[in-house]
């Protein structure tokens, strides 16, 4: 009896790590796919409009804009300059996403008139006041995460492919993600972020995809719910443009005090 005991047991666990194998592989296979339909880009630019709500409701917007740069060898490079309201006019962004490791990130700060690096362990913080973290705002490179298939499951009509994303990096402020990618498209539409006690953080929702140059999908709206806070931030795109020219001499953070 004890020997027959061990032989299912050892089945049942030969079957459980096929089961994760399959998860696994499944996983990476549409994470590529996503990331493989997005290739070729070469660069953007963008307005956009951040708007602040606190958990009463009251809000504050911002303009903004984008730019960035399709990366190599690395990740992309990515740029955003505010343009108003005046306290935070001229503040600028950048960010080298790393496909491995913490990415490279500074902020300059006009009043001070200083570029300030952003530390590793500071990139899970909030972005200037708002409910995305510093390392929402990086390129989401494969090699960032581990990933595991679902289920699939329909969200807002769509057929969508559900996939855990694992963050490699032990610095950043999520244990885990669950996004929802549409099975005909690949276009991700809802990610909700775990903190790292496992809880849920967050939800993002992207809205209103509209397609360029025959092939880029792009959200004209990023909505992100703070469930810890109440608060929430929403993030409206306009005037998107491919392929403008940009070179990676118009990412150098020495650079950053004359951007305008």
């Amino acid at each position: 009896m004890k020997f027959v005991q061990i032989i299912f047991i050892a089945l049942i666990s030969c079957l459980f790590a096929i089961n994760v194998y399959a998860s696994n592989g499944r996983g990476l296979e549409i994470a590529t796919e996503v990331d493989v339909r997005d290739n070729g880009f070469g660069d953007t630019t963008s307005t956009m409009t951040m708007t602040l709500f606190d958990q009463y409701g009251n809000s504050t917007s911002r303009k903004i804009r984008n730019r960035t740069l399709e990366g190599k060898d690395e990740g992309d490079l990515s740029l955003v300059i505010f343009d108003t309201p005046a306290d935070v006019k001229g503040t600028a962004f950048l960010s080298h996403t790393k496909k491995s490791g913490s990415d490279d990130q500074w902020l300059y700060l006009p009043a001070l008139k200083r570029v300030k690096r952003i530390a590793s362990s500071n990139q899970a913080g909030p972005f200037m006041g708002s409910e995305f973290a510093y390392e929402d705002i990086s390129s989401q490179e494969l090699e960032k995460y581990t990933y595991r298939y679902l289920r699939n499951e329909a969200f807002n009509g769509l057929d969508c492919f559900v996939v855990e994303y694992d963050p490699v990096d032990r610095k950043s402020g999520y244990s885990k993600q669950i996004v929802w990618i549409d099975a005909k498209e690949y276009r991700s539409h809802k990610i909700e972020f775990y903190d790292r006690k496992e809880s849920l953080l967050k939800t993002l929702e992207y809205k209103g995809y509209s397609q360029y140059n025959n092939k880029f999908w792009r959200a004209d709206v990023f909505e992100m719910e703070n469930h810890q806070t109440g608060k929430r931030t929403v993030l409206e795109f306009d005037d998107w443009k491919f392929q403008t020219g940009l070179t990676a001499r118009d990412f150098n953070k020495k650079s950053l005090k004359k951007v305008r």
